[in-house]
């Protein structure tokens, strides 16, 4: 039997960003949800990818110096970044900003064969 602290609970439920959206708005850009929901997905994956480059480049500073990590100030410093990554909104809240605002452009091969 499993026991939770309903405080902590409670705690982690106030502090949660959770933000309902108008699906029939998010359809109507495509023209229909599934369309909108591939389009979104690409959308976040490209910026997952970006942001992890990113990380990555701004993390490879540090690589060259092996006995300087056991410095204080590197360590805060690479935690620093990680961090300020963390930060960061979801790449797929992102997205969805993204295409509420029409800032993604999009296409359909179907419609474009005349299909």
């Amino acid at each position: 039997m499993c026991c939770f602290n309903l405080l902590t609970i409670n705690n982690a439920l106030e502090t949660m960003a959770i933000k309902t959206i108008d699906i029939d708005v998010l359809a109507n850009q495509t023209g229909n949800i599934y369309g909108s929901v591939v389009v979104v997905g690409k959308r976040a994956r490209q910026i997952a990818v970006k942001e992890k480059s990113d990380l990555d480049n701004k993390l490879a500073y540090f690589e060259g110096f092996e006995p300087e990590l056991e410095d204080p100030r590197f360590q805060e410093e690479q935690a620093r970044i990680s961090l300020d990554f963390e930060k960061r909104p979801e790449p797929t809240e992102r997205a969805i900003t993204e295409m509420f605002e029409g800032d993604i452009y999009y296409r359909d091969p179907s419609e474009e064969l005349g299909n």
